[in-house]
């Protein structure tokens, strides 16, 4: 894929397509880490992006009066642990 320098004010920029970033899940205002790598201009979405987003939705729809933890046993939790009496 192919894109163009552009004039943007008083610097320059690129336009990225809606494709890479849909791909890359980044949408507008999101901060990305930008940098050269072997000669080459690298854009890389920020660890976490939209985390606060994603909490804010879980917390409005879950119960946050039961136990969060209900039914995620696992083999650990069935086999290994010994209860002591």
């Amino acid at each position: 894929m192919k894109a163009s320098i552009i004039n943007i004010g008083n610097s320059q920029g690129i336009i990225l397509p809606s494709a890479i970033l849909k791909k890359l899940n980044i949408v507008s205002k999101d901060e990305v880490d930008i940098y050269i790598d072997n000669n080459a201009i690298v854009i890389k979405p920020k660890p976490r992006m939209g985390w606060k987003k994603l909490f804010a939705l879980a917390t409005e729809t879950s119960n946050s009066e039961g136990d969060l933890f209900e039914g995620l046993a696992n083999k650990f939790d069935e086999e290994e642990w010994k209860w002591q009496q």
